[in-house]
């Protein structure tokens, strides 16, 4: 399996991110994270490979995330239903979102790119 790449065309974090991939000369099949979000069972699979709790996909900065309450709403939500809502709203899920099916990184930080994605 190829590098998945979710992002959002307006989201800084992604352009740096897509910049370094760029740089790199690595292929990767871009998804508009909000056109196309992941399923409710890619999320499954990917926040079960990466390792990370099912909170740290969530984009907290984010104006949707705030305007429906999440913060108050999520600790008493089934995991179940936490997939449904980011499947719903690719808004919600913090980018950009990188998978190869083995590998999850979240948000742009270089060192995390390095380790992960250097060739």
């Amino acid at each position: 399996m190829g590098i998945t790449y979710y992002g959002y065309p307006n989201c800084s974090s992604c352009r740096k991110a897509k910049a370094w991939l760029d740089v790199e000369g690595l292929s990767y099949e871009n998804v508009h994270i909000v056109e196309t979000p992941p399923s409710k069972e890619q999320l499954k699979k990917i926040i079960e490979t990466s390792g990370l709790p099912l909170k740290k996909f969530y984009n907290t900065s984010g104006i949707k995330y705030r305007e429906l309450g999440l913060k108050d709403k999520i600790p008493t939500m089934t995991d179940d239903q936490q997939f449904e809502l980011l499947a719903s709203d690719g808004m919600l899920i913090k980018r950009p979102l990188i998978t190869d099916g083995t590998k999850v990184t979240l948000g742009f930080k270089e060192a995390s790119f390095l380790e992960n994605w250097k060739s």
